[in-house]
């Protein structure tokens, strides 16, 4: 410890001296605190990579899988089949490589998001090309009994099957060598958001519309009756009818509140209207009697729109407003349609068909058809 000097004893050179002592001193305190700084610094930096590293969605549990970096670094980027071949293994019957879990996972959210009807219907994952399941339309009859009181004997159960039609959904998505070679282009992201668009516009018209041959059975495809629940035949979907040919009469808010009440309280419960958007500009000028709009907008960002107190819906492959035709369907379509589809998306690269572009043909086996026909309700437009 310094023996502290007294200044009326130093000599000019000597108080100089310990003036540089102190400077010297004061240095070296400053650089210490400029080198903690930068420590500092440097451990917020890695603070802040981490979270944002975090808060980016990964596609798997450690955001860069052996089975993700083999497909998208060994197959899709340079073609390399034994890259794949020990991770998801050869499908030549369906011409391509299963891709990873992952990815696949990518594209069943990205095309949750954008094909309408898939949203708001059942899907069920199966692991073979097709799919059945019974349903019950009758018998089975219940009742109370005491402790110790004989049960009688209930209704014969009735059942009937469900097969959705399946057809193969494919996509060709392609990018040029360049991009591929490219290690800053994700190319997870853009196969998956490439691959669920092209699905998304063949299943939207599939779904309302198919025909059921090599495809799925669409709900407007469907047997249609004015009967009641319990009368018409399974299957068949009920219609009300709009009271004009070319639109609406002069109480549109009565066919619409019939339409909707047509349908069991049971299934109203996450029921919704499905129409296009050139209908549902019709829709929106819709007033009651008393001149108040049948529309009813959203009061929260993210809530959407209603009628009736239901949402809304937007399938662009609903048909138009005219003479004979569904425009609008009304219904709980988590109940009433069924969406059942092979889990795995299937790719083969093709680097030869559009030089110098490589193509990533994809596909998948999917089907669909009215599982309850009590839960989905249609307006007819008057013939």
């Amino acid at each position: 410890m310094d023996t502290p000097t007294n200044s009326t004893s130093q000599t000019p050179s000597d108080q100089l001296e310990a003036s540089f002592d102190i400077v010297a001193r004061q240095d070296k305190t400053e650089a210490a605190v400029a080198t903690l700084r930068t420590d500092v610094d440097e451990v917020k930096a890695r603070i802040d990579k981490v979270a944002k590293a975090a808060a980016r969605p990964a596609l798997s549990g450690n955001g860069d899988s052996a089975e993700v970096k083999g497909f998208v670094d060994g197959y899709l980027r340079r073609g390399s089949e034994a890259e794949v071949k020990s991770i998801s293994g050869q499908t030549p019957s369906d011409g391509g490589y299963a891709v990873p879990r992952e990815i696949d996972a990518m594209i069943a959210r990205e095309l949750t998001e954008i094909s309408p009807i898939r949203a708001i219907a059942q899907v069920v994952q199966t692991g073979s090309a097709g799919y059945r399941k019974l349903i019950s339309t009758g018998g089975t009859a219940s009742g109370w009994v005491s402790e110790t009181a004989a049960r009688p004997e209930t209704d014969t159960p009735q059942f009937a099957e469900i097969a959705p039609p399946t057809g193969e959904l494919y996509a060709n998505p392609a990018a040029s060598q360049a991009m591929l070679d490219d290690a800053g282009f994700d190319l997870e992201s853009w196969l998956a958001s490439e691959i669920a668009m092209e699905f998304a516009r063949a299943e939207g018209a599939a779904f309302v519309g198919g025909s059921g041959s090599d495809q799925p059975e669409g709900f407007l495809s469907a047997p249609t009756s004015t009967a009641e629940d319990g009368v018409r035949a399974f299957g068949a979907l009920q219609y009300v009818g709009s009271g004009n040919a070319t639109g609406f009469d002069t109480a549109p808010d009565a066919r619409l509140i019939d339409l909707v009440h047509t349908m069991k309280a049971g299934h109203r419960q996450g029921a919704s209207f499905v129409m296009n958007s050139a209908t549902l500009a019709e829709v929106r000028k819709l007033k009651t009697a008393d001149g108040a709009f049948l529309w009813q907008p959203g009061m929260v960002e993210g809530q959407p729109d209603r009628l009736l107190g239901y949402p809304v819906v937007e399938a662009e492959d609903m048909p138009d407003i005219a003479s004979g035709t569904f425009p609008i369907a009304f219904g709980n379509f988590r109940h009433g349609y069924l969406i059942a589809e092979r889990s795995a998306t299937q790719i083969l690269r093709d680097p030869f068909t559009n030089k110098p572009f490589v193509h990533f043909y994809a596909t998948k086996r999917v089907g669909g058809q009215v599982l309850d026909s009590a839960a989905i309700k249609l307006l007819k437009i008057e013939e």
